[in-house]
């Protein structure tokens, strides 16, 4: 495995949104603008995530994001996400990514089926084996509908391929529970208003939303949460930051983009709408105080 990049050097990772044209296609143009952001930012870009509706593509979507995005050749690390509830499927995707120019994989719990310990450490054991550059695992029991276990990662933390895990449940007890069960493994928030919090107790970084809106203030902002150096700023950028999550990840943010110029449209793809977002006002707000504070 030749490895271009040290992923914990890069603390902040943005899950990017995939734009959509007034035809329901994918944006590449735009998609473009995205990519050119954040690594001005110097920020590792995750593709497909739940921020970027994987879910709701299809998987020759799914291949022409990757490899255009690769084409691009950012000098910033790339992230695949790999999702789904069939293992099957989600190893051909593994091993068909394993032939692009990406440098590691967030891999997601199976939907839907709330396995056990055994059945989750099988699952994630099979992608990790299949698999030729470092993971993320990830725990968001909210959209997933079940929880990673500390034995989980325990179970998991002799391979050589389980890198970070992205802890998403809000629990900060949780976290502690994985440092101790695999104390070498990079733990990342999954919740930007939580960074501060996880940062105190040992977090690498962030995997966020935000920074598709303000990449170079929520790289600041992960570097001085990670120094402890902005008390001061935790309640501005949670408040903010909340206004993001009053409907569902992606809506707001999308929204928020298309008024920052950064998106022509805010569309998403059913079941999500825009147009579930009516007031705009935290949003608003939001963005002039990130937008104000140095």
């Amino acid at each position: 495995m030749n490895q271009k990049y040290n992923l914990n050097d890069y603390p902040l990772w943005t899950a990017l949104v995939t734009p959509f044209d007034a035809q329901d296609n994918i944006d590449f143009a735009t998609l473009e603008n995205l990519v050119a952001d954040q690594v001005a930012a110097n920020n590792g870009i995750l593709l497909l995530g739940s921020t970027g509706e994987g879910l709701a593509l299809t998987l020759d979507e799914h291949k022409s994001i990757v490899e255009f995005v690769c084409q691009l050749q950012p000098n910033v690390p790339l992230m695949v996400a790999v999702g789904g509830s069939n293992l099957k499927q989600q190893q051909e995707w593994v091993s068909y990514c394993n032939q692009l120019s990406i440098d590691s994989y967030l891999l997601g719990s199976p939907l839907y089926a709330k396995p056990g310990i055994v059945g989750q450490t099988q699952w994630f054991d099979a992608l990790l084996s299949t698999a030729d550059f470092p993971c993320m695992i990830y725990n968001v029991p909210g959209r997933s509908a079940v929880e990673i276990e500390p034995e989980v990662i325990q179970n998991l933390s002799h391979h050589k391929n389980l890198w970070a895990m992205k802890e998403a449940s809000g629990d900060i007890s949780k976290f502690e529970s994985f440092r101790t069960a695999a104390p070498e493994l990079s733990i990342f928030s999954g919740d930007d208003a939580l960074l501060p919090y996880f940062a105190q107790a040992g977090a690498k970084g962030l995997v966020s939303v935000a920074a598709n809106a303000w990449p170079e203030q929520t790289a600041e902002f992960v570097r001085r949460a990670l120094l402890g150096t902005c008390p001061n700023l935790f309640q501005t950028w949670t408040q903010s930051v909340n206004s993001l999550f009053a409907v569902a990840n992606p809506i707001p943010v999308k929204v928020l983009m298309q008024q920052q110029g950064r998106l022509p449209l805010a569309d998403l793809r059913p079941p999500l709408t825009h147009l579930e977002l009516t007031d705009f006002s935290a949003i608003e707000h939001a963005n002039s105080t990130i937008l104000s504070w140095q």
